[in-house]
């Protein structure tokens, strides 16, 4: 990968740009639309958000505003928990077209998978909503279609069904990696993303990647969004703050070392969101 536009190909051909613009925890209505709009300015075509972020309307109000055609940028949104289900997912998809103002994503995720903690047919429900997302899909009217925060016994039934995931955005950074989901996305052909990839700025302040990130005289964000690069992962930054959103274009003038990523990768159980699939109760 050598700039933003530059792309993953996923199991069904459509290409991804490398690095999405997140916006989980970014205030509907002005923010929204500036952080946004300042994004695709630097140079981002792939923008994340979710109908539990509550900010598809200013979402969609930044990439007008940014004068960039719908048509070369990628776009994505998600299901939220209280929608799943067949009829409410195919509604809460249409609900966020409009809102963010187009008439087609270019990728839906289901946000979180239903757990066992939480029903009895977890399982049932999850394929339920997975095949409006399926339906969508085969209309036209989603370009690629996926998951996130799923673990491997929530995507086995969804795999072996008539369209398998071509997504799965997890929690994961230095110190958290979920290998085993990696793993096994990896083996199904699904891309994984990395939402989080920064650790929400808890990372910021490690003294490991702080001094790795000085001997390339880069700051620990723009290292946490390369280690996830070099590990053939999508990574989700998230800023509002325009001189932030630029610099963490700015990952691909450097290449981390064998060495130094041996030490991340050897990183363990810091900084993880406490935030398990198998135990929320949301």
């Amino acid at each position: 990968m050598n700039q933003l536009t530059d792309t993953f190909k996923l199991s069904n051909g459509v290409e991804i740009p490398c690095v999405g613009f997140g916006t989980w925890q970014t205030p509907d209505g002005e923010v929204a639309r500036d952080s946004v709009k300042k994004a695709i300015e630097s140079g981002y075509r792939h923008i994340d958000t979710a109908a539990t972020y509550d900010n598809e309307g200013g979402v969609g109000e930044g990439i007008k505003a940014s004068g960039v055609s719908r048509e070369d940028l990628f776009l994505t949104s998600k299901v939220w928990n209280s929608d799943r289900g067949y009829d409410k997912t195919i509604a809460a998809f249409n609900t966020s077209l409009e809102k963010l103002g187009t008439d087609y994503l270019d990728l839906y995720l289901i946000h979180w998978p239903a757990n066992e903690q939480q029903f009895e047919n977890w399982d049932e429900i999850n394929v339920d909503t997975w095949r409006a997302i399926t339906d969508l899909y085969k209309e036209g009217k989603i370009k690629a279609i996926g998951t996130s925060n799923f673990l491997p016994h929530h995507l086995e039934s969804l795999v072996n069904t008539e369209v398998k995931p071509m997504v799965n955005q997890i929690e994961y950074h230095p110190g958290y990696t979920q290998d085993e989901a990696v793993e096994y996305c990896k083996k199904h052909d699904i891309l994984v993303e990395a939402w989080s990839p920064i650790g929400s700025g808890r990372l910021l302040d490690n003294g490991t990647l702080n001094a790795i990130a000085d001997k390339y005289d880069k700051s620990v964000a723009q290292l946490c969004i390369r280690y996830a690069l070099q590990h053939d992962i999508l990574p989700l930054p998230k800023s509002v703050t325009p001189e932030r959103i630029e610099a963490n274009t700015h990952v691909f003038d450097f290449e981390i070392n064998s060495e130094d990523m041996e030490i991340i990768d050897a990183m363990k159980d810091i900084s993880f969101s406490g935030v398990h699939p198998d135990t929320v109760e949301f």
